[in-house]
């Protein structure tokens, strides 16, 4: 069952992809949407996990202080990969390139961790384990979404945004499996959560927000951003 569930994370994660790539005319309003659910998972899913678990072993302020350390740590890795372009043309294309990478690879770390909670979940009791599957699935759309968008927004191609999408795609599956083979300290699930909310709240404010409003309209950009957030929202709320 933790299997199965993982692998329909791991469709959810393809069928977002397939839509970013589909509509790659329309980058500027799926970025929108993009920004506004990246934030969303952060601060209506993952956030409360991470205070809810945190908690009980750990002081508030650690909590704050691990999502800080994501947030952070990802603002350095972002800079050392700019460090490394230059003004002329050839050089920025080679940069741009490893940091939709970089980006890509921190979603794809996060699917892995889904597939991870959810055999977790399972473990605890069969209600926990479906409560996090269905917070999970839908937002592993999400997910797929984001994978694509960030890989494009970073001049990579088609091909090398599917191979990305592929590699999210599994990551649920290969996190649930290993699962039977270790286990994640319950005072250490809290704190991994929160420097995820950090790398999240930066990809969505630093980098996906600027881009979806660069010489697009405002207003309908907005919308969407406002969108993605109200979705994820309602879905954690629902499940």
């Amino acid at each position: 069952m933790v299997i199965f569930i993982a692998l329909a994370a791991g469709l959810a994660t393809l069928a977002g992809g397939a839509l970013a790539l589909t509509f790659r005319d329309h980058l500027h309003l799926i970025l929108g949407f993009s920004a506004g659910a990246v934030a969303g998972v952060a601060l209506f899913d993952l956030l409360p996990e991470a205070i809810g678990l945190g908690a009980k072993y750990h002081a508030a302020s650690a909590v704050a202080l691990f999502v800080a350390l994501g947030f952070f740590g990802y603002l350095i890795l972002d800079r050392l990969i700019l460090l490394h372009t230059h003004d002329d043309e050839a050089h920025a294309e080679h940069a741009h390139p490893r940091r939709g990478a970089l980006g890509a690879a921190t979603l794809s770390a996060h699917s892995f961790l889904d597939g991870v909670a959810i055999g977790v979940g399972f473990q605890a009791s069969a209600l926990v384990g479906a409560i996090v599957a269905a917070a999970i699935l839908t937002h592993d759309f999400s997910d797929g979404i984001n994978t694509v968008n960030y890989i494009l927004r970073n001049k990579g191609g088609r091909a090398r945004a599917f191979r990305w999408l592929l590699a999210d795609a599994v990551a649920p599956v290969l996190g649930a499996a290993s699962t039977l083979l270790f286990a994640i300290p319950a005072s250490a699930i809290g704190l991994v959560l929160a420097v995820f909310v950090g790398t999240f709240l930066y990809l969505s404010a630093a980098d996906l927000i600027p881009e979806s409003h660069h010489r697009h309209p405002r207003a309908l950009t907005t919308l969407m951003t406002l969108l993605g957030a109200f979705i994820i929202w309602a879905v954690v709320s629902v499940a």
